[in-house]
């Protein structure tokens, strides 16, 4: 089995198809949608578990394999999947011999997972696709699954997911009433015709909720095109969708845009939405990057602070993607943050959460890592303490980055956020701490893993986030 979930769910493995234990979940999604406000919106009469064999059971498998599991089983289960990974890293370097790399000196050093403070439904950005669902209905939102041997994709609603929020499930549940009003067609890949296309709901604990939905104009001109704005601004302002009750509504059209002007169309609502952490609010934009699990983000910036152990004489060197949220975190505790990762909107969301709580020591360079290694050592030349942190995408850091804070001779601490260490960041470890290496341009010293730290973000999922310090 297969399944496209957007760029923030990855494809995952099928896990044992056994029988699973009752368990409670919205039945609305197991249903037609109804275009009516009341059907669109209103909660289940009753509760039940996807049955054994069915599509909604394949999607569970899928995309959250370990819902069967409790909660305490699920972070055994992580935790001993991060184990084979450090063992592996661990051979690796102590063949290559690299210090600190001894027989069983990587798993002493991992720490026990940090658990999310909620369980379920606490994804606050959820991608949805369109296409034909099990029965047939052609304009289903949801999650695309299928099978080669069966030669069919589905989209199946998904309102069993345990990690969904309800809000997102009604915003998607009146999207497809939307369209069934509408008289243009959703986009089919890959034929590449239709309009319609997939959409985003981001939300916040603060009680916003935005969506974006994805359109492609096809042939028609602006004037031909405005009608059908106007249709789903009424529809999700005065219409059945009102009662999403959206912060903001935009139409993302999919035409060629320049990375740093997205082309994000604002229909209703406000142009931001805001999420709160301990101490700082944040502006989140449509097309910016935000830690998908709030409550534990408050965690994992908590570890970040521990481990790089930054104090009022530190500067801290960010090169992570996101809106910077991290950095912003720690800066109130630091002489200086540097931010060198930001791209597109999350630039501006960063400079506002920084002007807005009063942060004044928090700089965004757009230069390379290499480019401002002079202001490092100069940093160093008036005592300051210097700090590196990187927290790249799944696919980790390219190879300029990892050989570039390898040559900084002034970079001896650095924390490591990998959102996906099984996946290319295990190169990144192995390149980070392996013996100098002319011909792939690592001189520099290396670094070895002193702690590790991994965060459970996405409960009944395999993923996790791992904080890692390196030092030299």
């Amino acid at each position: 089995l297969h399944v496209r979930l957007g760029p923030c769910l990855p494809r995952a493995a099928l896990l044992s198809r056994g029988r699973p234990p009752p368990w409670s979940s919205p039945r609305a999604w197991l249903g037609a949608a109804c275009p009516e406000k009341a059907a669109v919106a209103g909660p289940a009469p009753e509760d039940w578990g996807p049955e054994p064999g069915s599509w909604p059971e394949r999607l569970a498998d899928l995309v959250t394999p370990l819902w069967r599991l409790d909660y305490e089983q699920q972070l055994r289960v992580k935790a001993e999947a991060l184990r084979g990974i450090l063992e592996r890293l661990e051979a690796r370097l102590r063949a290559l011999g690299s210090p600190g790399a001894e027989a069983g000196a990587l798993c002493s050093r991992l720490q026990p997972f940090r658990p999310s403070p909620v369980i379920d439904g606490y994804r606050n950005k959820c991608n949805f696709a369109i296409r034909q669902g099990p029965d047939g209905r052609p304009r289903t939102v949801g999650y695309v699954l299928g099978s080669r041997r069966e030669q069919q994709l589905v989209c199946v609603q998904p309102g069993h997911l345990k990690h969904i929020p309800e809000q997102h499930q009604r915003v998607a549940r009146c999207y497809q009433a939307f369209l069934h009003q509408s008289p243009l067609e959703p986009y089919v890949e890959p034929h590449g015709r239709g309009h319609w296309h997939e959409l985003t709901v981001r939300s916040t604990r603060r009680g916003h909720t935005m969506a974006i939905i994805a359109f492609h104009p096809q042939q028609l001109r602006p004037g031909e095109l405005w009608p059908h704005k106007e249709h789903v601004k009424e529809f999700f302002t005065q219409g059945p969708g009102a009662d999403c009750d959206l912060t903001s509504l935009y139409l993302q059209e999919n035409v060629q845009c320049d990375q740093q002007q997205p082309c994000y169309q604002l229909l209703a609502g406000e142009p931001h939405i805001f999420e709160d952490l301990p101490g700082l609010k944040f502006r989140i934009s449509p097309g910016a990057f935000f830690q998908i699990n709030a409550a534990a983000v408050e965690i994992l910036y908590r570890v970040v602070g521990e481990l790089s152990g930054v104090d009022p004489n530190t500067l801290l060197l960010d090169l992570s993607q996101g809106t910077g949220a991290t950095s912003l975190s720690l800066a109130q505790r630091t002489a200086q943050v540097l931010s060198t990762g930001l791209v597109g909107q999350a630039v501006e969301d960063a400079r506002w959460t920084a002007a807005f709580n009063g942060i004044t020591n928090w700089e965004f360079h757009a230069d390379q890592v290499e480019n401002i290694v002079p202001q490092l050592l100069k940093s160093q030349e008036t005592g300051q303490s210097l700090v590196a942190m990187v927290d790249p995408s799944r696919t980790g850091l390219n190879s300029q980055v990892v050989q570039a804070i390898r040559n900084c001779r002034a970079i001896r601490t650095l924390v490591f956020v990998s959102c996906y260490p099984s996946g290319k960041a295990k190169r990144n470890f192995l390149e980070l701490c392996c013996p100098p290496n002319p011909g792939k341009d690592l001189l520099g010293e290396p670094f070895v893993l002193r702690q590790a730290v991994p965060v459970d973000m996405f409960p009944h999922t395999v993923h996790y986030e791992l904080v890692l310090l390196f030092t030299r």
